[in-house]
């Protein structure tokens, strides 16, 4: 008996009617019975489109690389290097900003529906600024020979920019004429001064919730520079601390949930930080000095969770892309907070975890999603989970 070898369709050309978006930054067509996730493409355009990735399977991946009937929400992309073939971090630039926001609900609306099971929409709100000039935090790839760059879609290869209009005005181009170590990265940061920072310079200064960080070289800070103050801004509405109560920040980085976590809870309430970083826990503790109600804890949430006290009021959990995951679910649960803060920069594991805590007795009670990354797919949300 033979078996059928599935023709390759990598580099092949394909005319392709698109469809909806899909969880990250391509939409989906079908050709032949296979379905090809094409970026580039907006909703209801018909498109020409050539496959870049054929691993065989029921999918390829494709770029479009000419647009034959159009849609009305797309607009020529202010960065050159937004095309097929071209830079990996924006995936969007070809739509209208407001388009981009509807398309990101769609896609939260998608993955809490399938994997979930719970019908809601929520728009995802514009952040002061526009949709350019805000990504104050860049980490450049290094080519083999020392020029910096950004590194092209699904690839390695170092693309030779002189600028990126999601960046601030002037910030890159005097790093991109310098010389790096090949083969390595570098992070260029504009903190909330406008200084530049490259590299291992330290002395980052952020201010968020009406307090001022000065971070060392590395050190998470949100990219979007109004991310901070917003994300503050629902804890402090939803978190509802008592005072006197016990809060937990995990994944809390330099503290800035706990600055506001301590404010409701009050000299007479403690707020425990867990935070794998050291170098973020003693930047949060030199911070957050005059709160000696916020304690801190180094190390993984999954280690340290065990040797906490007692029963929380309120947990705040920013974990990273992936969630939380079953483990880290029911093992929260178990303590019985009253609220969980679920803040989330992935849908998809966003809506894991939200199911994962639907078994556990908890319900989604209220959702918010922040376009902090517009041009691309991703986007913010922060979920507030109440025990039914």
């Amino acid at each position: 008996m033979s078996t059928q070898v599935r023709a390759d369709w990598n580099d092949r050309i394909l005319d392709l009617d698109v469809g909806p978006v899909a969880h990250g930054g391509h939409c989906v067509a079908r050709f032949e019975g296979r379905v090809v996730f094409v970026r580039h493409a907006l909703p209801g355009e018909r498109v020409r489109a050539v496959v870049t990735e054929d691993t065989g399977g029921s999918f390829c991946r494709a770029d479009a690389v000419a647009v034959l009937t159009a849609s009305p929400q797309r607009v020529p992309a202010p960065c050159t290097w937004a095309r097929a073939g071209g830079c990996g971090g924006c995936d969007l630039q070809h739509a209208d900003p407001a388009a981009q926001r509807e398309l990101k609900a769609d896609v939260l609306a998608e993955q809490l529906r399938r994997l979930a099971g719970v019908e809601l929409r929520v728009p995802v709100e514009e952040l002061p600024g526009g949709a350019l000039g805000w990504r104050h935090r860049v980490r450049l790839a290094v080519d083999e020979d020392g020029h910096p760059g950004l590194r092209a879609h699904r690839s390695h290869d170092v693309l030779p920019i002189v600028d990126c209009p999601i960046a601030p005005a002037d910030v890159l181009p005097p790093v991109l004429e310098r010389r790096f170590a090949p083969a390595t990265e570098v992070e260029v940061v504009a903190d909330a001064d406008g200084a530049v920072h490259v590299g291992d310079a330290g002395g980052i200064v952020q201010r968020a919730a009406g307090r001022e960080w000065h971070l060392s070289p590395g050190v998470f800070w949100q990219v979007h520079p109004a991310l901070a103050d917003a994300l503050a801004a629902v804890v402090a509405e939803w978190a509802g601390a008592p005072r006197g109560g016990t809060a937990w920040d995990l994944y809390g980085g330099v503290g800035l949930f706990a600055a506001v976590l301590a404010d409701q809870v009050g000299p007479d309430g403690v707020v425990t930080v867990v935070e794998s970083s050291r170098q973020a826990v003693a930047d949060g503790r030199a911070a957050l000095a005059d709160l000696p109600q916020v304690q801190w804890r180094a190390g993984r949430v999954e280690h340290v969770l065990d040797g906490l006290a007692g029963r929380p009021d309120v947990v705040i959990a920013d974990p990273p892309r992936r969630g939380l995951g079953r483990a880290l679910v029911e093992a929260l649960c178990a303590r019985g907070p009253d609220r969980v803060v679920h803040v989330a920069c992935d849908p998809a594991a966003l809506a894991r975890d939200v199911a994962l805590f639907a078994e556990r007795g908890y319900r989604l009670e209220r959702l918010r999603a922040f376009d902090a990354f517009p041009m691309t797919h991703h986007f913010e949300c922060v979920a507030l989970l109440t025990r039914a």
